[in-house]
């Protein structure tokens, strides 16, 4: 049972126009980023994406994204996309926003065989009265808007019906991962990973470090390789490309501080 692709781009290769996919990441943390280049090479278009966020400007889905690949995108997170925000009040992007906690959620559901769930995020607002605006027209009205959901009280308190999402293909980032698609997240990038690869019906793993089955503590294994069906192995170079969505240092950071030793650069 060896799911190991030769590369990024055999692995994406029969991801047809129109698919819909469930893309991992946490701002630029553990986005797939070697599978949406092949992706973007490769020449889909008209994909149906869910994702916490659309990347930024030339980085993850925004390299998709500003080649005018996307159609339709799921989120909880616009960004600091300029393109997402100019294709969406455009209405050349469908764009449906709904409450972050609530996407992990409807990922997690789907791969798990849940139709729907009722949560409490989104009581009371548009997210459960309907009328987000989905798509813009060109003249700045809305074309498309969010229905209403079903609401229903449980001990008092209302909730809202979410669907679970599950989607054609699945494009994820993983820390370490063997030859039968068993996972390893690290830090932030465990954050929504995990629940896009159930989320898909072909979920395709790019991972930094590929080991052997065994070698993976089963206390390790974030996410079992039944969620996975084809696994590509990152180049030294891919895996060492990690990008800062925005970098915050303090003042003094950059400063050099004094000791009886000498000087210290921090």
């Amino acid at each position: 049972m060896n799911k190991v692709r030769g590369s990024a781009a055999e692995a994406v290769a029969d991801i047809p126009d129109g698919a819909s996919l469930a893309v991992g990441g946490f701002g630029l943390s553990g986005v797939p980023e070697a599978l949406i280049r092949a992706l973007h090479t490769q020449g889909a278009t008209g994909l149906r994406v869910v994702s916490n966020n659309c990347g930024v400007d030339g980085r993850g889905l925004g390299v998709l994204l500003a080649a005018g690949r996307i159609a339709r995108v799921t989120g909880s997170y616009v960004g600091e996309n300029k393109e997402f925000a100019r294709q969406y009040l455009s209405g050349e992007l469908e764009v449906e926003l709904t409450p972050q906690g609530t996407l992990a959620e409807r990922l997690r559901a789907g791969g798990a065989g849940i139709p729907a769930f009722y949560t409490p995020a989104g009581v009371g607002t548009q997210v459960a009265n309907g009328g987000l605006p989905w798509r813009y027209a060109a003249d700045g009205s809305v074309a498309v808007a969010s229905p209403a959901k079903e609401t229903r009280d449980f001990a008092g308190r209302p909730h809202v019906l979410e669907e679970g999402i599950t989607t054609d293909f699945a494009l994820v980032r993983a820390w370490r991962g063997d030859r039968h698609g068993n996972l390893c997240f690290r830090l932030a990038a465990a954050n929504l990973n995990p629940l896009a690869a159930m989320a898909g019906r072909i979920t395709v793993a790019e991972v930094e470090e590929l080991v052997e089955p065994g070698e993976l503590r089963p206390d390790e294994v974030h996410l079992p390789g039944i969620y996975v069906q084809r696994v590509v192995r990152l180049s030294a170079e891919e895996a060492a490309d990690k990008r800062i969505e925005r970098l915050t240092v303090s003042a003094s950071s950059t400063s050099s501080t004094s000791s009886t030793r000498g000087t210290v650069r921090s």
